[in-house]
């Protein structure tokens, strides 16, 4: 599950493109399929979103929620990945982005009436 915070005029108009370079970028660095795009947007009010000084409104904050497995390597090359493909797409600069990865072990996620430990079916790998 990805979570993506900005303020809620920069944010709002760019919704659906952001989601597509995110799921593009998640497909091409993880090998997600492409029916796994799960992403909540929270835009919000410019006095609710404080942020660190030398951004500017386009600040967006991305949260990638995932099962722990991936590679050093293949979690700095999607982080690289999105700064790129989000710069070249959307025309904000990757000072103005923070990507955080948020790793949980698989026994701690839940879907489909199971925890993630007890899936047997996923269509991507954990481990690259």
């Amino acid at each position: 599950m990805i979570v993506i915070f900005g303020i809620k005029e920069n944010l709002n108009p760019i919704k659906a493109q952001l989601s597509d370079v995110i799921h593009g970028c998640m497909q091409s660095v993880l090998g997600m399929p492409e029916d796994k795009r799960a992403h909540r947007f929270i835009p919000m009010n410019k006095e609710d979103f404080y942020y660190p000084g030398g951004r500017s409104n386009a600040y967006t904050v991305i949260e990638i929620n995932m099962m722990a497995g991936r590679k050093v390597e293949t979690q700095k090359s999607l982080i690289k990945s999105l700064f790129k493909a989000i710069e070249s797409e959307l025309s904000i600069a990757p000072v103005d982005i923070e990507i955080v990865i948020k790793e949980q072990a698989p026994h701690q996620w839940g879907f489909r009436g199971m925890t993630g430990d007890e899936v047997s079916d996923l269509k991507y790998k954990v481990n690259v």
